[in-house]
């Protein structure tokens, strides 16, 4: 394994919607929808002080991102999901492609970005796909789309599934 390229993680996550998730405590039954903006872009505030530490680059080995990289694929997590949401909105049951997370941080250069860069574009990021949740009414909660390994979310599922993704990730570099 070359220094840049970290192991895919093949790992099917959509059991957090059922239970609770071991590692970082979240639960996405407790999760309300109103809820779903104000958190996300809460996170988003604590990943400004993430990127601030002077180890925002370290590894905490060769097969774990950095701080960095982690903050990189949480702002391509908010546009990916953004994307999502966007999708389901508009197409009646939306495929979506597979998101290869790894082939993007070396496509993406995630390693050599500008932290505070990043910082902001993560704001923006979070600021755009929280606005989204926030214009989300009654049945549009409830609109599906799949993943191509034929997960079936909808809406509201899907944003639970987004969050835990983004609150995991802060909980991975605390």
């Amino acid at each position: 394994m070359s220094d840049d390229v970290l192991e895919p993680d093949d790992k099917d996550w959509t059991w957090v919607l059922e239970r609770a998730c071991p590692e970082c405590g979240y639960d996405a039954r407790s999760v309300r929808q109103v809820e779903v903006k104000n958190r996300v872009y809460a996170n988003a505030s604590a990943w400004e002080r993430v990127l601030e530490r002077p180890d925002v680059r370290d590894r905490p080995d060769p097969t774990t991102w950095s701080p960095l990289e982690y903050a990189c694929h949480v702002r391509d997590v908010h546009r990916v999901f953004g994307e999502r949401v966007r999708m389901m909105l508009a197409v009646d049951d939306p495929l979506f492609e597979n998101w290869a997370q790894n082939a993007a941080a070396v496509a993406g250069a995630y390693r050599d970005q500008a932290p505070a860069t990043v910082a902001a574009e993560l704001v923006a990021a979070a600021a755009a796909v929280s606005k989204q949740y926030g214009g989300i009414e009654g049945p549009q909660w409830d609109r599906p789309g799949r993943r191509s390994n034929g997960s079936v979310f909808t809406v509201d599922t899907l944003s639970r599934y987004h969050l835990h993704d983004v609150e995991h990730h802060l909980h991975d570099v605390s």
